[in-house]
């Protein structure tokens, strides 16, 4: 990828974006990387509306063929989550062509339905890490400016730290992997060091999501749960009595997981990177 000009493509899998996030993220990329930068193309997808959805499942699946399937792209970026992604799969899955394979995939929160599925297809180039939209949080731009770098020079200090080339790593938020347990989407997660994070939800709903994640079979033989970040927390009318990494803990120590600490990502600017699989030197 070094020395080459990139093209980029973006599709919303799940609510749409507005202009204004293109405009901010195409000004700061070609600030960025003048020399480098062959196009970032943002699917008409991305603005169309059909209630919750940035447009109806078929022309979503349709948005995602067309840049996956196009070998003049050499990444898909998600623009951004919300909910829809997992309306997608069975419909995009068929259509996968090789060149397909062989492009990067990045974005997290709800797009993790997708880079499940990709990921249990075998697809190399997948990662966690930040999306177009992120560029509207107070300080967005340093996050999409990581995912940048990232799609564009695969810039080691993009990386979440506990990446390396000795463990594969996974990343997911934490409700959306327990939605996909159970379900054709769930990857083969074994001795992987498998990164969570979560937003928005209460205590016990964490505490819940971490009773039905530690349970499945397949994640209890991951090599160890590492947590990120927990944000937005809403108060309850009564406290739960345990912090999310003393929930964490204790449902890995119950059902025999090794907990391997904290984990720098989030639904926040912070948010690291987390190839799926195991680091390959480029």
């Amino acid at each position: 990828m070094y020395g080459k000009k990139i093209r980029i493509g973006v599709m919303a899998p799940a609510a749409r974006i507005d202009q204004v996030v293109v405009d901010r993220v195409v000004a700061l990329a070609f600030s960025t990387y003048p020399d480098r930068l062959a196009d970032i193309y943002f699917h008409p997808q991305c603005f169309t509306s059909s209630g919750h959805f940035a447009g109806d499942d078929a022309s979503r699946a349709a948005a995602f063929l067309d840049i996956a399937n196009d070998a003049s792209f050499d990444a898909l970026w998600f623009a951004r989550g919300g909910y829809g992604s997992c309306r997608l799969v069975g419909t995009i899955m068929p259509h996968l062509t090789k060149t397909a394979g062989n492009k990067t995939y990045l974005g997290y929160s709800d797009a993790g339905s997708l880079l499940a599925a990709l990921y249990k297809r075998r697809f190399a180039g997948l990662a966690h890490g930040p999306m177009p939209a992120d560029i509207l949080r107070p300080g967005g731009e340093a996050a999409v400016a990581r995912a940048l770098a990232y799609l564009i020079d695969r810039a080691p200090e993009t990386l979440e730290a506990g990446v390396s080339a000795e463990a594969p790593t996974a990343a997911f938020n934490l409700t959306i992997l327990s939605q996909l347990l159970g379900t054709p989407l769930q990857p083969d997660l074994r001795g992987h060091v498998l990164m969570i994070e979560e937003e928005g939800e209460y205590h016990y709903r964490i505490d819940r999501s971490l009773f039905h994640v530690t349970s499945n079979r397949g994640i209890r033989r991951v090599a160890g749960i590492k947590l990120g970040r927990c944000g937005n927390i809403p108060a309850n009318d009564r406290d739960f009595g345990a912090t999310e990494e003393q929930m964490t803990q204790d449902w890995c120590a119950r059902n025999g997981i090794a907990y391997m600490g904290r984990a720098d990502i989030g639904h926040d600017i912070e948010n690291k990177i987390v190839p799926f699989g195991r680091l390959h030197p480029v």
